[in-house]
């Protein structure tokens, strides 16, 4: 239970975040302007396979949100406080090991993402009467929420400044939602790009969360997504393990 002293401290501040109804339209803006300009702005008449346009959004907001909340509250917390108010260090001198500060790290970053992800639910849910839930969408946001979050453990350990984590996203994680299956179907994609896209670790994440059962596709996606998280959970680790201030 040596994980549980920074699972706490993480919740505790996500706690006193919550409680502000600024936190709750934060989380929601991005996602509710996607949904409206995209989703009901074009979603009545146009069709994807079998799903109408909205249909095929609302799956794909999950994941996005998922990934922006797990990945961004990790990497800028451990950024700031190893950084700006040194309370990692405290983490560190501590009896605490390396893998309990990550696990206690993602775990934080897992229940935030798939928080964001279920107020999209409950949008879904009240503008999409077709929208529902199965087992491998859960399945799906909680291992984006667990793969991002290890992915802020290494972002937030590698970074030098607050700035680098603005950079981070910008060159990874925005395109990310937009190229890799969110608001269009990767098959549209030119053929050219579809190696890169077919690397990242979202593209992944929207496949499966379209999936009703794991066909063969769905679990070639599952093992990507986790060899993924455990490549990032294991290079957080050793990195933490490497760190001097």
């Amino acid at each position: 239970m040596n994980w549980y002293p920074v699972f706490l401290r993480e919740m505790i501040i996500f706690k006193r975040r919550l409680l502000r109804l600024g936190y709750i339209f934060s989380t929601l803006i991005i996602p509710i302007i996607y949904l409206f300009a995209f989703g009901l702005g074009i979603g009545k008449g146009f069709r994807i396979s079998e799903y109408d346009y909205l249909g095929f959004l609302l799956p794909g907001l999950c994941a996005l949100s998922s990934m922006n909340n797990s990945y961004t509250w990790v990497a800028n917390s451990l950024n700031l406080n190893r950084i700006y108010s040194k309370t990692f260090q405290m983490f560190i001198q501590s009896p605490i090991s390396a893998i309990s500060i990550v696990f206690g790290e993602v775990l934080s970053g897992i229940l935030k993402g798939v928080f964001a992800a279920s107020l999209i639910v409950i949008v879904g849910f009240l503008t999409h009467e077709g929208f529902e839930l199965n087992w491998v969408f859960i399945l799906a946001l909680i291992l984006n929420s667990f793969m991002f979050s290890s992915l802020g453990v290494v972002i937030g350990m590698i970074t030098k400044s607050h700035e680098d984590t603005a950079t981070y996203s910008n060159f990874l994680i925005i395109p990310m939602g937009f190229f890799t299956g969110t608001f269009f179907p990767i098959e549209k994609i030119p053929i050219i790009f579809k190696p890169l896209i077919y690397v990242l670790p979202l593209t992944h994440t929207n496949i499966l969360v379209r999936k009703d059962s794991l066909d063969f596709m769905g679990w070639l996606s599952l093992l990507v997504m986790l060899a993924y998280s455990v490549l990032f959970f294991l290079l957080g680790i050793r990195l933490i393990k490497g760190y001097s201030e």
